[in-house]
C-alpha cells in the first residue's frame, strides 16, 4: 500500500521557518492534525490549511504529543471549531483547566508569554479524547497508535502512523540540512532513564521514518534514535562532571551555553539553523531542566 500523504505545515514561529511543525493527514472525511502548535501561530496554520483547500473548521481530529505550549497551545481554540483533541491522560486535566500550566509557563516567560504563545483556551470538555497507551485510534480508514514515551515530559505520547513515528519532543530537535540533533530538556520532568527507555521502545517498533515537531520528516529513523541516545548519554556524562564542581544555576547555564556554541561551531551550523534551534529548544531552559533533574532525581 502506498504511503498516505503527510503535509508538513510550517507554523513560522516568531517569523522563523523550520522551528515548529504541524502535520496534516487527510483521507475521505477525516482531516487530522498532529500537533496544534501555539496560539500565536494560528494564522500560519490557517495559511497552511488554505493551501490544501481547507480551513480550521474542516479539521476533524487533533493529536497532541504533549501539552507544552509550542505543541498544544492552539488546541482549545481548535476544539471550539469542532476538532476532537487527543491527549495523554496526565495532560488531559491541564487542557480542561490550564491555570496551573499557564502559571508555570508565566514564571518562565514573564511578559513575553503573549508574544511567544498567544492565547491558550481550555479544550471543550466534550471534544477531549484520552486514549490509553498502545490503544489504536481509528479515524475513518486511518490508524494511529499512541505510545507512552516519557523522559522529556511525563504526559508524552509518540504516535505511530503507517511507517512514520510522530515523536513530539522525545525524538529530539533536528533542523533540516545537518546530521545533527539536540535533546530539549526543560524542567520539571526531564528524566534520562525514562527517556532512554522511551527511545528503546521506539527503536523496537522498527519505524522507517521519524517526524519530530521541530522539524520535518526524516527517512533515517534508526540513525536518528541512535544519535539521540548517544546525545543523551553525552549530556548526562557532561552533567556529572560539571555538577561535581557545585555550580550555581547561572554557572550551569553559562557552561551549557558554551558547550552548545562549541557544538554549533563543530557542526558548522548556519546562523539561520542556530536560530531555529534556539527558538525550538532554548539553551537556558535545558540548563534549568538539567539542574532540576540533578536535584530531584540524582541527589535524591
Amino acid at each position: 500500500m502506498a504511503n498516505t500523504r503527510i503535509v508538513t505545515i510550517d507554523l513560522n514561529f516568531q517569523g522563523k521557518t523550520q522551528a515548529i511543525a504541524s502535520y496534516l493527514i487527510r483521507q475521505g472525511d477525516a482531516v487530522v492534525l498532529v500537533e496544534a502548535g501555539p496560539g500565536s501561530t494560528l494564522s500560519a496554520l490557517e495559511a497552511g490549511l488554505a493551501k490544501e483547500g481547507l480551513s480550521t473548521r474542516d479539521l476533524t481530529h487533533v493529536l497532541l504529543t504533549h501539552i507544552h505550549l509550542d505543541h498544544a497551545g492552539a488546541a482549545g481554540w481548535l476544539s471550539r471549531q469542532g476538532a476532537a483533541v487527543f491527549v495523554h491522560p496526565i495532560g488531559a486535566p491541564h487542557l480542561l483547566n490550564p491555570e496551573k500550566l499557564l502559571a508555570s509557563a508565566s514564571r518562565i516567560y514573564g511578559d513575553r508569554m503573549d508574544q511567544l504563545w498567544g492565547e491558550f483556551l481550555p479544550v471543550v470538555e466534550s471534544q477531549i479524547k484520552v486514549p490509553k497507551d498502545a490503544e489504536e485510534i481509528a479515524i475513518g480508514s486511518l490508524r494511529f497508535l499512541p505510545i507512552n514515551t516519557p523522559g522529556h515530559a511525563e504526559h508524552h505520547y509518540s504516535y505511530l502512523f503507517e511507517d512514520v513515528c510522530f515523536s513530539g519532543d522525545v525524538g529530539g530537535v533536528r533542523i533540516p540540512g545537518y546530521m545533527y540533533l539536540r535533546a530539549p530538556m526543560p524542567p520539571p520532568e526531564l528524566h534520562f532513564g525514562r527517556w532512554r527507555e522511551s527511545l528503546a521502545k521506539l527503536k523496537s517498533l522498527n519505524v522507517s521514518r521519524i517526524a519530530p515537531t521541530h522539524f520535518g520528516i526524516y527517512d533515517d529513523a534508526r540513525w536518528h534514535l541512535d544519535k539521540l541516545d548517544a546525545t543523551l548519554a553525552a549530556m548526562e556524562t557532561w552533567l556529572e562532571t560539571v555538577m561535581a564542581r557545585g555550580p550555581s544555576i547561572e554557572e550551569l547555564r553559562l557552561a551549557f551555553t558554551q558547550w552548545m556554541e562549541e557544538e554549533s561551531r563543530q557542526e558548522n551550523l548556519s546562523a539561520d539553523t542556530i536560530q531555529a534551534y534556539s527558538l525550538s529548544n532554548p539553551v537556558g531552559m535545558s540548563a534549568d531542566g538539567l539542574m532540576r533533574y540533578w536535584k530531584k532525581v540524582r541527589s535524591a
